[in-house]
């Protein structure tokens, strides 16, 4: 290694070696740290050993650097000459690692052969319920309902008031809803159900209409294998002349048999709700960590005659039937899930099985 013979012979001669008025240890402390880095730097074959170098005697946490931290220490009336002392050895090192760089053969670049097959790439896939609402809205389209939507962050007069909710009732309680505060008089919240959207539906459309809505809704439910505090469902509305309870049953278990098979066990329980009259619960079998369960899917019921009349429909004419069903409880009965949060966890390992 010539180039490194000229620095070693060189070293103890250089002015780092020469007499100064620096505190000795100061002196020998930079000219031993010159010959160590020379010497490091001889051993350098490639340029990973070049560049691991560098990174220890010049680098931002290297070696020189910590010298230069201990220049703060040294007396003020020797500073200027130690000062002068470290930017000669900066240079010195520097200049090593340059012509070291010169000598050490570049690495060789292995030519890329075209022709050779590449590595196979995983195929993507859409989460599974955006596929399960692509096929809820699928089937529903076949049976004739049109596709509707509404905004998420909604008022208090479609969330509740025209769905026959009145001011004081438990449903608007705070404890139960997101609220997010005024904006221009009108309290906002995180919209409860996707009924807003038949109200908002049956403002811009006349009578007859069909439509059906998907979208996410928000409740401060706790969390475990059946609920979740942010969820989606899908919502149904027909309004039309001489509808009844038989067309409601009709539709939704046309629904479940065409999406889940004509051996889909489903079951409507009688209940209450402020907007429907009569209204009912939808039931359906699924299995929960190994045992088949009735899990409640969704409401439905005819139409309050208020809710028609809040938007200016007469009661007396028109009659209509909603449903509201949840959809992660719709992919967890067609695809064997027991647990609903793991579809938000985005555990890659759980969402590659579908």
């Amino acid at each position: 290694m010539p180039f490194l013979g000229g620095f070693l012979s060189t070293a103890l001669d250089s002015p780092l070696r020469q007499g100064c008025s620096c505190p000795p240890p100061m002196l020998e402390l930079i000219a031993e740290t010159e010959l160590q880095a020379l010497a490091a730097l001889q051993g350098a074959t490639n340029a990973d050993d070049l560049e691991r170098w560098r990174t220890a005697w010049l680098g931002m946490n290297g070696r020189l650097k910590d010298l230069m931290q201990q220049l703060k220490g040294v007396p003020k009336d020797v500073k200027p000459e130690v000062g002068k002392r470290l930017n000669a050895l900066k240079s010195t090192l520097e200049s090593a690692w340059e012509t070291r760089k010169q000598a050490v053969p570049a690495e060789e670049v292995t030519g890329i052969d075209l022709t050779e097959p590449g590595l196979p790439m995983g195929e993507g896939r859409r989460h599974i319920l955006s596929r399960t609402i692509d096929e809820i809205l699928d089937v529903f389209g076949q049976m004739g309902f049109a596709v509707a939507d509404g905004p998420e962050i909604e008022d208090e007069w479609h969330n509740f008031t025209a769905l026959n909710i009145p001011e004081g009732h438990p449903a608007r309680d705070a404890t139960d809803n997101f609220y997010m505060g005024d904006q221009g008089g009108v309290k906002r919240l995180l919209r409860t159900q996707t009924s807003t959207v038949q109200i908002r539906a049956m403002e811009s459309t006349p009578p007859p209409l069909k439509v059906v809505a998907v979208g996410r809704v928000y409740r401060p439910d706790t969390h475990d294998a059946t609920h979740f505090s942010m969820f989606h469902q899908v919502e149904g509305l027909c309004v039309d002349r001489d509808l009844s309870m038989r067309d409601l049953k009709a539709a939704v278990l046309h629904f479940a048999h065409a999406y889940f098979g004509e051996d889909a066990e489903v079951r409507m329980r009688p209940s209450f709700f402020p907007f429907t009259e009569p209204s009912a619960e939808v039931d359906m079998k699924m299995r929960i960590r190994e045992q088949w369960q009735w899990v409640e899917i969704g409401g439905c019921g005819m139409v309050d005659p208020n809710v028609l009349s809040a938007v200016d429909i007469d009661p007396t004419q028109w009659r209509g039937f909603a449903f509201g069903l949840g959809v992660e409880r719709i992919a967890m009965r067609r695809y064997g899930i027991s647990d609903i949060r793991w579809l938000f966890e985005n555990d890659a390992r759980f969402l590659r099985q579908f």
